[in-house]
């Protein structure tokens, strides 16, 4: 649902999204699939060696672009996944089934990638792992979902980082709605939308030695949040 969407997204703790539940009670339901409600996925992203697909994240070029292949665990779904950030708040996301977690380019896959990726798949290979649990929220009123982004943990070929107090919310709706009950709770409690990609942010913890300007001020709030500060 909603591949081609305007996202918002908000990084929170857990007490703060506590907080934003209560008062999201009578407005959403929450997806559950045979019985499940808290789903865990695996993720593959895919870079090349100097980590172009990063560099231009970091940059804020106006087309940004994601490759990854994703697995839902509980169902043992799995997709390779293009992402492209076209400017603003807008994702557009083409994708395709695949027999498991791909670890690499197939020739299966390669089509995909070349058709909707700025890179040609021979460039690309594994460059990041995450892992995590989603819970979605489906408005009663509204054509838009809420993925709450749970205990994230981040690792490559010589490091980890994990995430296990931070909640990472996305708001995905058709347009922009800022009158979304979500987004009128996040505003109540003081909280604003954050740039946030799972991948980028653990590309700057993981490779210290990468160029992560643009990223420290979102560090920095992983820090505060991690320490409790319920207002950071």
């Amino acid at each position: 649902a909603l591949l081609d969407r305007s996202d918002t997204k908000y990084v929170m703790n857990v007490r703060q999204l506590h907080r934003a539940l209560a008062a999201l009670t009578d407005s959403c339901r929450i997806l559950e699939i045979e019985g499940i409600r808290l789903h865990h996925y695996r993720t593959l992203y895919f870079d090349t060696v100097d980590l172009a697909l990063y560099h231009a994240h970091h940059a804020h070029r106006r087309n940004r672009y994601k490759v990854r292949s994703r697995q839902y665990v509980d169902n043992h779904q799995a997709f390779l996944e293009i992402k492209r950030k076209a400017g603003g708040d807008r994702t557009v996301k083409r994708r395709m089934p695949t027999r498991g977690l791909v670890t690499r380019i197939t020739p299966e896959t390669r089509d995909l990638v070349n058709m909707h990726s700025p890179l040609t798949a021979e460039l690309l290979e594994p460059a990041l792992w995450n892992e995590f649990y989603r819970v979605t929220l489906v408005s009663e009123r509204r054509r838009e979902r809420l993925t709450l982004d749970l205990n994230v943990q981040l690792r490559n070929d010589r490091r980890a980082a994990a995430l296990s107090d931070i909640v990472v919310a996305e708001l995905k709706q058709d347009r922009l709605d800022r009158h979304s009950d979500f987004a009128r709770q996040m505003r109540a409690m003081g909280l604003r939308p954050t740039p946030f990609s799972k991948y980028c942010i653990g590309v700057a913890l993981l490779h210290p030695s990468v160029k992560h300007n643009n990223f420290k001020p979102v560090l920095r709030l992983l820090d505060k949040l991690s320490g409790g500060n319920e207002n950071a």
